[in-house]
């Protein structure tokens, strides 16, 4: 049976960042992952991802935002590859009922009040100014704007393999389509179970996202909901409108956590990426309905892009699914397993981890090394 320190199952956002952190202290560290990262069967790809560092979530995370970022900067000058694009942000609010999102009303405000209290630059406009700076959102008169120049959007894909890439420079090892089977707490250590080995690890972190209700108690994988989300690039039609030139963006405009859409600016000068967010419950990630039908594609362009975002032609270049791993509050999951002292768990991250996930990594190998100290 293999022996090793610690394990990471799980090498997306955060457990490739933990890897990362991991293989610098020394100890055996392994990571395990059921597909091949990065890939696009979990929650940390589709192109692009927002950062912002006045997030209405919670102040909670804004210190996690702005660490990630930190982290990011340092990556990027390591490797020489280009993890996060500053292209500022906003927030649209089209004033017609409280916007909520993840967890509670007045997500507008909350961000304000978040970014005024930390000392986050930002501004705030009103519709008019919105249509000099940018003229493709058609936002009503009654509507106001959130503006965050720190703000922007990483490359997923790009920063899990960085990651993932520097920790096995650093003496981490890898083990791909090994999904795990069982984890079992013994008086050695923890047993991981795969399809062909066994391994004895001192500790374990399970960043696996939805398939974390795998490895928890009945009643405290029913708490964790699936939640697929479609991602939709749509072709530009009105090119005289800069579409590369824009910052990210996020509107809500109705009082359903679905009254919502977020994107960003145009990577090809051919087709921008929006996407809404869905809350129904698909139980497991194998149960995903993975494919995306032209029914959906023209619900999202009638119920969320007409009438929103001027200059795009209802022409859908691709269309690529995802899903949150999503708990009712909305909040992480962040903490020691409930029934194995010697394995720590981060799941669920509810819709809105990634821009976190680095820091998160970091303070997930931080306690994992004290606890061996």
């Amino acid at each position: 049976m293999k022996q090793v320190d610690i394990v990471v199952v799980g090498l997306g956002a955060v457990g490739s960042a933990a890897l990362y952190f991991l293989s610098k202290s020394g100890f055996s560290v392994l990571g395990l992952d059921r597909f091949d990262p990065p890939h696009a069967m979990g929650s940390s790809h589709g192109e692009t991802r927002i950062t912002r560092l006045a997030v209405g979530e919670g102040e909670e995370y804004v210190n996690f935002a702005q660490r990630s970022q930190e982290i990011w900067r340092q990556m990027e000058q390591d490797s020489g590859n280009q993890l996060f694009i500053p292209s500022g942000g906003i927030l649209l609010d089209s004033g017609v009922q409280p916007w909520s999102k993840h967890g509670g009303e007045g997500f507008f405000e909350r961000t304000k009040s978040i970014a005024k209290k930390r000392s986050i630059s930002h501004e705030l406009l009103g519709s008019e100014e919105l249509e000099k700076r940018y003229g493709v959102f058609d936002l009503p008169k009654t509507g106001a704007v959130y503006f965050e120049p720190s703000a922007g959007y990483l490359f997923p894909e790009k920063i899990v393999e960085t990651q993932l890439d520097l920790a096995l420079k650093q003496g981490a090892q890898l083990r791909v389509h090994a999904p795990l089977i069982e984890l079992e707490q013994t008086e050695q250590g923890v047993c991981l179970q795969l399809k062909e080995e066994k391994i004895m690890a001192q500790r374990v972190l399970l960043c696996n996202g939805g398939w974390i209700k795998d490895f928890l108690p009945e009643n405290q994988a029913n708490k964790f909901k699936i939640c697929r989300q479609v991602l939709h690039w749509i072709k530009i039609e009105d090119q005289s409108l800069d579409f590369g030139n824009l910052p990210v963006f996020m509107w809500g405009f109705g009082h359903q956590a679905e009254d919502f859409i977020y994107g960003f600016p145009s990577l090809d000068g051919e087709s921008i990426k929006v996407a809404t967010e869905s809350f129904i419950d698909s139980a497991h990630p194998d149960f995903l309905n993975r494919s995306v039908n032209q029914t959906e594609q023209e619900e999202f362009w009638n119920q969320k892009i007409q009438g929103k975002i001027k200059g795009l032609k209802k022409e859908f270049l691709k269309s690529e699914v995802c899903f949150y791993t999503v708990r009712e509050d909305s909040k992480f999951v962040i903490g020691k397993h409930p029934d194995s002292p010697m394995t720590w768990m981060v799941s669920a991250c509810s819709g809105h981890g990634f821009k976190h996930s680095a820091a998160i990594g970091e303070k997930m190998s931080q306690q994992l090394l004290a606890s061996l100290a």
